[in-house]
C-alpha cells in the first residue's frame, strides 16, 4: 500500500503532464480548507472570462436586483417605453371601444409615467395659452381693452391639472385597494396603472383646448361634451370591471364619482380660462359707463 506522502502531489503531477501536452489548456485551481465539523469546503477560483459568463447568465435569467426607491434605476423603469408604445396608448385613449380595457389591452403590465407627465405638461400650456389667445382675439377690436399676458394662468392650470392627475388616482387606488382587502374576489389595479390611465385620458383635452379659441360658446360646449364622452368612456371601461362585483350601489356610486370629477375638471377649465374672454364690455357699453362716471363727478 502506498503511503500518504506518495499520493500527496499526484494530482499536481497529472496537471503538469497535461500542460506539457497542451500548453494553452485552461486550468482550474481548487483550494480545500477544513471546517470545524471535519468536512471540506471547496472554493473555486474562476478566471475573468468565466466570471463574465456567469454574470451574463444571471442577467439573462432575470436575477438582476431592482434599485431602491431613492435610486435612479427605480425611476428609470417608470419611463421605460418607446415612441410606438406611447402612440399606441394615446390612440387607445381617444378611440375607446366597448369591452376593451385600457390597462389590459394597452399597458400590458408595463405602466409608464412618461406619457402622462408630458400630456399633463402639454395640457397646462395649451389651456393657459389658448385662454390668453382667445381673450385677445375676442377683444381685439375693443378700444377699452388693453392686453396684458396673464402668466399666472400657467401656474393655476398646472396646479389644477396635476392635482387632478395625481390626487384623484390616489383616492381611487386607495378605495380599490381597500375593497380588495375586504373582498379577495375584487381585482384591483396598481397605483402606477391607475395614474397612467388618468394621464392618458387627458390627452383628448389638448386639441379640445386649442379649438376653444374659436369664439362660439355653443361650439365650446359641444367640444366639451365630446371630450368628456371620449375620456370618460376610457375611465369607465377600465375601472368598471374592478367594481362591478361590488354591491350595485357601491359600483354605481364609484363610476358616478369618477365621471363627476372628470366633468368638473373640464367645465372648470372652460369657465375659468375661457369665460373671462367675454367679461370685458364692448365699446358702446364702455363708453356708456365712462359717461355715467363723468356725470356723477
Amino acid at each position: 500500500m502506498a503511503s500518504p506522502n506518495d499520493l500527496q502531489f499526484q494530482e499536481f503531477d497529472e496537471a503538469a503532464d497535461l500542460l506539457s501536452a497542451d500548453p494553452e489548456a485552461t486550468t482550474l485551481s481548487v483550494s480545500v480548507t477544513s471546517t470545524r465539523a471535519g468536512g471540506e469546503d471547496v472554493k473555486l477560483d474562476l478566471t475573468d472570462e468565466e466570471e463574465g459568463e456567469e454574470e451574463s447568465s444571471e442577467l439573462l435569467g432575470g436575477q438582476k436586483s431592482q434599485g431602491g426607491f431613492w435610486t435612479f434605476e427605480y425611476y428609470e423603469s417608470l419611463f421605460n417605453v418607446d415612441t410606438v408604445q406611447v402612440l399606441d396608448r394615446v390612440k387607445g385613449s381617444v378611440l375607446p371601444l366597448p369591452g376593451r380595457n385600457f390597462i389590459k389591452h394597452y399597458l400590458r403590465s408595463n405602466p409608464d409615467l412618461y406619457g402622462p407627465f408630458w400630456i399633463c405638461v402639454t395640457l397646462v400650456f395649451s389651456v393657459a395659452i389658448s385662454g390668453n389667445l382667445s381673450m385677445f382675439l375676442t377683444q381685439m377690436g375693443n378700444p377699452a381693452f388693453h392686453y396684458r399676458p396673464q402668466f399666472h394662468r400657467v401656474t393655476i392650470a398646472a396646479v389644477i391639472i396635476f392635482m387632478y392627475a395625481w390626487l384623484v388616482p390616489v383616492a381611487l387606488w386607495g378605495f380599490l385597494t381597500w375593497r380588495q382587502s375586504a373582498d379577495r374576489q375584487v381585482k384591483g389595479y396598481s397605483f402606477l396603472e391607475t395614474v397612467c390611465v388618468y394621464g392618458y385620458s387627458l390627452f383628448i383635452y389638448i386639441p379640445t383646448s386649442i379649438l376653444w379659441i374659436i369664439p362660439f360658446e355653443w361650439l365650446r360646449w359641444m367640444l366639451i361634451l365630446v371630450a368628456m364622452v371620449i375620456s370618460g368612456s376610457v375611465l369607465v371601461l377600465t375601472f368598471w370591471p374592478a367594481v362591478r362585483d361590488e354591491a350595485k350601489l357601491i359600483a354605481v356610486a364609484t363610476v358616478v364619482a369618477i365621471l363627476l370629477l372628470h366633468t368638473l375638471l373640464a367645465v372648470g377649465c372652460k369657465m375659468y380660462f375661457f369665460h373671462s374672454a367675454t367679461s370685458i364690455p364692448p365699446p358702446a357699453a364702455a363708453a356708456t359707463v365712462s359717461t355715467l362716471t363723468t356725470k356723477q363727478h
